[in-house]
């Protein structure tokens, strides 16, 4: 079995606010996107075009027919290219505040009551990966932000999955990822065609598409670039727990309702210790 890989590189074109976690008043975004945030992406755009509600059916053709790397906010439109990361490794020793400083920015707001004043307790912040970086000269010309990652196609058999296979490309340009959605945040649009991946290379590491699912080998002293696994995984050093949850649609209830079960994962930028070789998962967790 062989996948596909290409490098992707989307221009920003909204506020993109891919939802983590809650710090007072104040809604976090996490610095990246998730491969559950792109398959939910995905499996709603494709599904939506198809003028169908098999939501559930179509995002598990997505699970077995693309793999995804996580994408992350950069200034250049090459993946090989980011040299500011969330959590740093940056030429500079305030590299990670200099990432969160150029890349996120925040909105407040507050809901109205019936008498058109603010409503008591309803005042809110949103963060948001910005469109635009932050310039530390006013007269620098604004930079535009692009998120960069890898996905890669399998081959396809069923209806499904012919249908996932040749349109997947198409929506690229359509897509609307995260959070905020319905006032017009996450949207996205291709930078530059689709160029396909003959280095073997991902992220400057070794990326194998010959088995079941594809593979990335993170050299010692690495980071993982991904949610990954904790199981059978002890060379993780300088790392961070987390459970991770989504919401998600079935069948039986209704957009979003559902809850996934809690999946205990390194987060990315955790560092190992030895060489290491992780499978793409479905959603992008690594294993």
């Amino acid at each position: 079995m062989t996948w596909k890989a290409y490098r992707v590189a989307f221009r920003l074109l909204s506020p993109t606010h891919i939802g983590w976690r809650k710090l007072g008043n104040m809604q976090q975004t996490r610095p990246y996107v998730t491969g559950r945030v792109l398959w939910g992406a995905f499996t709603a755009r494709l599904t939506r075009d198809l003028k169908s509600y098999e939501y559930k059916q179509i995002g598990e053709v997505v699970d077995k027919q693309l793999a995804f790397t996580y994408f992350y906010p950069s200034v250049s439109p090459n993946p090989d290219e980011v040299d500011l990361w969330p959590w740093g490794d940056g030429q500079k020793n305030d590299s990670q505040e200099l990432f969160f400083w150029k890349f996120l920015d925040s909105y407040a707001s507050t809901a109205l009551s019936d008498v058109h004043s603010a409503e008591e307790s309803s005042l809110h912040e949103t963060e948001f990966i910005a469109p635009f970086v932050r310039n530390q000269a006013a007269y620098e010309k604004p930079q535009p932000v692009f998120l960069v990652g890898y996905i890669c196609e399998n081959e396809a058999s069923g209806a499904h999955e012919k249908y996932v296979l040749e349109n997947w490309h198409r929506v690229l340009d359509t897509l609307q990822i995260g959070g905020e959605r319905s006032y017009g945040w996450g949207r996205v649009r291709l930078a530059y065609p689709l160029e396909e991946v003959t280095n073997e290379r991902c992220f400057g590491c070794v990326l194998d598409r010959t088995k079941e699912r594809p593979t990335i080998t993170v050299p010692r002293g690495e980071r993982l670039l991904a949610h990954t696994d904790t199981k059978r995984l002890e060379t993780v050093e300088n790392g961070t727990l987390e459970p991770l949850v989504g919401r998600e649609t079935t069948d039986n209830t209704s957009f979003g309702k559902s809850v996934s079960h809690a999946q205990i994962c390194w987060i990315p930028g955790s560092m190992v210790s030895e060489d290491e070789t992780f499978q793409i998962q479905p959603r992008g967790i690594w294993q």
